[in-house]
């Protein structure tokens, strides 16, 4: 029931449409370095509280940071996967595998996370969005794998 609500509820949101859709050629991927942005709502154990409603901040991972949780607002997925295997969302060791098998050039050194359950996008698409791509780029970062959730 919960579902259909949420389905119903997400069907009605606007879909915005960007006045330009900028695009650049990323360089090979053996040569291409990766960065992880989910919208799984991440958090580190480490002093990180859990997500607000609303919340359209995003938080910045380390490379090796792996000690992190779901702190998602939204209890509208199952976690089961994700609680299991971080992988599941959050894939930093397929990226470091990858690497390793020189299959990507490198793993960035910060990965993002935002809360994905924002009923409003606004400060996303002009002020956090563009932050966190800012930082991306600042690390070097050509390619964002992009895990929603």
């Amino acid at each position: 029931m919960a579902d259909d609500r949420m389905r119903a509820l997400v069907a009605q949101m606007p879909v915005p449409e960007p006045a330009t859709t900028p695009f650049v050629v990323p360089p090979p991927l053996e040569r291409a370095r990766v960065a992880i942005v989910t919208t799984a709502g991440l958090a580190s154990r480490e002093g990180e509280c859990a997500w607000a409603m609303g919340d359209a901040g995003f938080r910045l991972f380390a490379r090796s940071e792996r000690d992190l949780m779901v702190a998602h607002v939204s209890g509208n997925f199952d976690r089961a996967g994700l609680s299991a295997d971080l992988n599941v969302a959050y894939p930093v060791d397929r990226l470091e595998e990858l690497a390793a098998r020189g299959r990507i050039g490198s793993v960035a050194p910060r990965h993002v996370s935002f809360m994905g359950a924002l009923p409003e996008l606004s400060t996303l698409q002009a002020d956090t969005g563009p932050a966190a791509a800012r930082l991306l780029r600042e690390d070097g970062v050509d390619v964002a794998l992009l895990t929603p959730v």
